[in-house]
């Protein structure tokens, strides 16, 4: 399982190749698409961008899995986001889109986790690395830029 370190270094590295390539590189991983997710860190203020990767995406909706990769506590990125649900997302190095995101229900979950493992076998790899439920994150546009877009 990867250190805090580890896992901070690789984000930056893979960030960094997303950027330097203009999105040719690293936007997607064992094929899933990857976004950013810049969430505001609860304690600092500070904004805060994490890469990830989507296994479902429907419509607008994208769904994101906080599994840390099967570590036995959850991502920063998660507390920040109880903290504060809206966040910005970049899909596959596109624009910064304001959404909202939100924790599913363990009944929720429970339904689209089958779908998850379906898109990423891996995510049941790191569910059995640990005891906690591994949550999963709905991020979807805000109600204003819904209402924004032409009909």
């Amino acid at each position: 399982m990867p250190t805090d370190r580890q896992l901070k270094t690789l984000n930056t590295i893979h960030r960094t190749v997303i950027k330097l390539s203009g999105g040719i590189f690293g936007t997607t991983f064992k094929g899933m698409p990857t976004l950013m997710l810049t969430t505001i860190g609860r304690k600092s203020g500070r904004p805060h961008t994490v890469v990830l990767t989507a296994p479902i995406i429907d419509g607008d909706a994208i769904i994101i899995v906080a599994s840390r990769g099967g570590a036995p506590t959850n991502p920063a990125w998660l507390h920040n986001l109880r903290a504060n649900p809206e966040v910005q997302v970049s899909l596959e190095h596109g624009p910064n889109r304001p959404m909202t995101a939100r924790i599913l229900s363990a009944t929720e979950r429970d339904e689209l986790w089958p779908d998850v493992i379906a898109a990423h076998p891996g995510y049941a790899d790191y569910q059995k690395m640990t005891t906690r439920t591994i949550p999963l994150v709905t991020l979807a546009p805000l109600a204003d830029e819904i209402e924004a877009q032409p009909i």
